[in-house]
Formats: structure tokens, C-alpha cells, sequence
């Protein structure tokens, strides 16, 4: 490994340890080395959250697709309208609330919640966190647009910005809350599990698709 420039870890613990001083120079160099694969570890957990985010918010398309091929040509272009609400007004809505439900103030220590209280407009976020704000995010309106196809040709644009946004920033994150936040009551990683157990949910079974479906169903 290299420190910065053409700089090596080697080199850069000899400039402050002498080379008699081998119990010293061998700590330096093992520290340096852990903090620099700690460096490549966080960068590559960084890419592969927003490729994985980037892979589920792709499905907007495969969504869009599928209903714009249900229904009459006359509607196609509403309907891939409604798939860019989903993005927009649901978006903003997560951005605003939505986040700070689900995940605000978690703290695996604290006792069970409804709703996270903190972190709304992402004012509490640290600034190397956000990449998790985008996969949520992802999450979030994929929610929304399972239920497009079901009231596709029988939802009023205003009525279906209305839903989206109240979907993506009160019903989505309450259930995002109670499977996947520590304070969650049916949460895996609850200090005090249900049944000594928890749910574990599997790609986002329970919250996501099980809250779209059965939003779905009540909108037909």
C-alpha cells in the first residue's frame, strides 16, 4: 500500500521511527496498513450501496413499461407521468419526513418506537452517509409504483400525486421502521426481539412489496 503521492506505508514509519526500533516501526506499519484497508473497505461498501441502489431505482423502468403495455396508447404518457411523480413529489416527501420515520434517531439501546423523531431534511445526516438516504430512497418509490398498475385509466393525476406522496412519506417509513430499525418492534436486530426472534425479512419482502401489494389492493 501506498500513503499519498508515491509514498509507501514503509516509508512513511521510517521518517518517524528509527530502523533499530523494530517493535515500533512494525506497529506503525500494521496500524497504517489496517487504516488504509479500512480506506479501500469503506470505499468499496460506498460503491456497492449505490450500485445496488442504482439496480432497484432501475426498476422505475421495468414499472413504467409494464403499465404503459396494460393500458390504451392514449394513456401511456400519463402513466409514464405517474412513474416520474413517483421520483418527484414521493422523493421529496421522504426527503422532508419520510427517512427521519424510518430510520431517525435509531439507537440500538433505546426502547421500541413507532416512527423515528430526527434527522428530518436530512439535517442530522453525516456527510458520508448519504449514499444510504439513496438506497432507501429506492426503496421507496418502488412502494409507490407497484400500486401504479393497478389504478392505471381510473386515478386523477392530482389524486395519484396525493397517494404517492402520502405513501412514500407516512405509510412506507412506519413500515421500513418496525422491520429494519433497531427501535422497530418486529426488528431482527431489536435488543428486545418478538418471540426472541424478530422478522428477518428477505429483499424487502415484508416493507416493501407486501406494503405495495396490499396498498394495491386496496386502491383497486
Amino acid at each position: 500500500y501506498t500513503m499519498s503521492g508515491e509514498q509507501t506505508i514503509f516509508e512513511s514509519c521510517s521518517v518517524d521511527y528509527d530502523a533499530d526500533d523494530v517493535t515500533s516501526l512494525l506497529k506503525c506499519i500494521a496500524d497504517k496498513n489496517d487504516e488504509a484497508r479500512a480506506d479501500l473497505q469503506s470505499g468499496l461498501d460506498t460503491f456497492y450501496l449505490l450500485w445496488a441502489g442504482a439496480l432497484v431505482y432501475f426498476m422505475q423502468t421495468g414499472f413504467a413499461m409494464l403499465c404503459a403495455g396494460s393500458i390504451r396508447s392514449k394513456n401511456v404518457s400519463n402513466v409514464i407521468l405517474w412513474n416520474l411523480l413517483d421520483s418527484a413529489g414521493g422523493g421529496l416527501a421522504f426527503w422532508v419526513c419520510g427517512y427521519a420515520f424510518a430510520y431517525g434517531g435509531d439507537d440500538g439501546d433505546g426502547g421500541k418506537t413507532f416512527l423515528g423523531t430526527k434527522n428530518f431534511f436530512l439535517m442530522d445526516e453525516d456527510e458520508g452517509s448519504y449514499q444510504d438516504f439513496f438506497f432507501q430512497f429506492a426503496f421507496a418509490c418502488a412502494v409507490s409504483s407497484i400500486v401504479a398498475g393497478t389504478i392505471a385509466e381510473r386515478t386523477q393525476m392530482k389524486a395519484y400525486l396525493m397517494y404517492s406522496t402520502f405513501l412514500v412519506g407516512f405509510v412506507y417509513p412506519v413500515a421500513a421502521h418496525a422491520y429494519w430499525s433497531p427501535n422497530g418492534f418486529l426488528s431482527a436486530g431489536a435488543n428486545d426481539q418478538l418471540f426472541g426472534a424478530g422478522v428477518i425479512d428477505l429483499a424487502g419482502s415484508g416493507p416493501v412489496h407486501m406494503t405495495g401489494g396490499v396498498t394495491a389492493l386496496i386502491a383497486a
